[in-house]
């Protein structure tokens, strides 16, 4: 196969994509921001009664 036959396919393939609007790029980073919060948050928790226990037990 040639070059220019390679550029029409993925040019085609590239047709038949459907990207996403804006508002669904807005609506996921805000769902990935507030997970990603929630689960740090939950970790700190974790983390703080964790040091917690560990130091009642050793000190």
């Amino acid at each position: 196969m040639n070059f220019g036959k390679h550029v029409r396919n993925a040019r085609l393939e590239l047709d038949k994509v459907i990207f996403p609007t804006k508002g669904q790029v807005k609506q996921a980073y805000i769902s990935v921001v507030i997970v990603v919060s929630v689960i740090a948050a939950f970790l700190a928790l974790v983390d703080l009664m964790m040091s917690s226990i560990m130091t009642s037990i050793l000190g």
